[in-house]
C-alpha cells in the first residue's frame, strides 16, 4: 500500500552510497538532534507519532511496538535519507505510505483532510505516522485522528498541536490552529460537525487570508530550527 514515487529512489548499492545515506540524515537533514530526541509519542489506539526516525530507530519501534504501518507526511522524494527509509521497510516488512497532503504552514485543503481520514480507516495498526520534526504536520495528522478515529471532540484533539511537542502558534505553522478555532467558532454560533463543516462551510481561503503571525515565534520556526 506504499504510494508511488515520482521518480526512482535514490541507489543504496554500494557501502559508498549508504555512507552518504547516512551522512545526508544525520547533517543535511539535522537528523544528529533526533538521534537523541525523536518527539516520540503514543496515542490510543495503536498510532504513535514521531520525528522523522532513522533505520536504527524504526528497528527499535518494530522490535518495541510492533510497528507494521509507517506514513511519511514528507512525501517520497530522491534523497538518500528517504532511500534509508524505504529500505529498512522494505526489510523489515512494514508498510511505507507516503501521504504529503498535509502542509505546515498553510491552511489544509478538504480533500487532503479527507484522505487521511481515509488512510486512518485502512491501514494496519499499530502504526507510525511522522514528518521531519514531529512537531507540525505530525501534530496535525494526530489531531485528525483523535477527531475521524477515536471520537474525539476538536477542542480536546488539537491538544496535539502544542509547544510540548515543540509547536509554535504564534509561527505561519499556527495557520493549523487557526484551522480548528474557525470550526470551533463556527459550532459555537451554529452546532454542527467537524465532518459537516469540513465539507459544506470551510472556506480555505477566507482562512489563508484572515490568518495572523508573530514574528517572533516565525524566526525561531524558519530560521533558528529550519523546520520544513
Amino acid at each position: 500500500m506504499s504510494h508511488p514515487t515520482a521518480a526512482p529512489t535514490a541507489r543504496l548499492d554500494t557501502p559508498w552510497r549508504r555512507l552518504l545515506a547516512w551522512l545526508d540524515m544525520l547533517f543535511v537533514d539535522h537528523g544528529l538532534f533526533r538521534v537523541l530526541y525523536n518527539n516520540l509519542y503514543a496515542l490510543p489506539g495503536g498510532l504513535y507519532r514521531s520525528s522523522q526516525p532513522s533505520p536504527t530507530q524504526i528497528r527499535k519501534y518494530q522490535r518495541k511496538y510492533g510497528i507494521k504501518t509507517i506514513i511519511n507526511l514528507r512525501g517520497a522524494d530522491q534523497t538518500l535519507r528517504y532511500a534509508l527509509e524505504e529500505d529498512v521497510c522494505r526489510e523489515l516488512g512494514i508498510t511505507l505510505i507516503n501521504h504529503k497532503g498535509i502542509l505546515s504552514r498553510s491552511a489544509p485543503e478538504t480533500q487532503a483532510v479527507l484522505a487521511t481520514q481515509a488512510l486512518f480507516d485502512s491501514i494496519e495498526y499499530p502504526a507510525l505516522i511522522h514528518c521531519k520534526s514531529g512537531a507540525d504536520r505530525a501534530g496535525f495528522a494526530a489531531a485528525l485522528y483523535r477527531i475521524f478515529r477515536l471520537g474525539e471532540p476538536v477542542a480536546q484533539a488539537k491538544a496535539e498541536l502544542d509547544w510540548t511537542y515543540g509547536h509554535l502558534k504564534g509561527s505561519k505553522t499556527g495557520i493549523l490552529d487557526f484551522f480548528f478555532e474557525r470550526y470551533e467558532a463556527s459550532n459555537a454560533a451554529q452546532p454542527t460537525s467537524f465532518s459537516q463543516w469540513l465539507n459544506e462551510q470551510y472556506v480555505r481561503d477566507t482562512v489563508k487570508a484572515d490568518f495572523k503571525v508573530r514574528g517572533w515565534a516565525d524566526f525561531i520556526v524558519d530560521k533558528l530550527l529550519r523546520r520544513e
